[in-house]
């Protein structure tokens, strides 16, 4: 009873992990902003962007390419909107466990569904995070209209273009909610 209890535990922690550590978007918007009036926007810069030229280039050509599909123009003054993003890679704990039991190996199932005294083990690593959060401001009200985020694991090693893929679905994920659809 005691292996149950430790691979129902096993199994509840990698469940756990798996949902934390997949894609993840929010957003939020000003409910009084009218979306339909926006028509244009340009970049600003704000504090946390990345600083390495080609990353930077590759996330706003990302973010121009859903806002060109939504309908809206960059220009380079006097636009509807400002667009800005922020960027922070975190580094997180990750746990990894085995459960090996006396009767066939691991699980301690040994072909007939039966459960005996087992071992389980575990070992920790760092699993880095990214986390990308992109602002659209309305400079004529000065206030924030639009706001979302996207959270996934990051591969730093990955070929490059896995990396721009990844961008690209987790920015189509997130620009899948702008503009708002406002309930009536």
């Amino acid at each position: 009873m005691k292996l149950r209890n430790q691979l129902t535990l096993l199994l509840t922690i990698l469940f756990i992990v798996v949902c934390a550590y997949a894609q993840d978007v929010h957003y939020n918007y000003d409910r009084g902003a009218n979306f339909a009036a926006y028509k244009t926007y340009q970049w600003v810069d704000l504090p946390g962007r990345v600083t390495d030229q080609l990353i930077d280039q590759t996330i706003k050509r990302s973010i121009d390419e859903q806002l060109a599909q939504k309908g809206l123009t960059k220009v380079e003054s006097d636009a509807g909107l400002q667009v800005g993003y922020q960027a922070v890679i975190n580094l997180e704990k990750g746990l990894n466990l085995s459960a090996w039991g006396t009767r066939g190996g691991p699980g301690g199932f040994g072909g007939f569904g039966g459960l005996d005294s087992g071992t389980v083990t575990g070992q920790t690593s760092t699993i880095p995070v990214g986390v990308l959060v992109v602002d659209l401001y309305d400079p004529a009200k000065k206030q924030l209209v639009w706001r979302g985020d996207a959270t996934k694991t990051v591969d730093l090693k990955k070929d490059p273009d896995k990396n721009y893929k990844n961008l690209q679905k987790a920015m189509t994920k997130l620009f899948k909610n702008y503009p708002p659809q406002l309930s009536k």
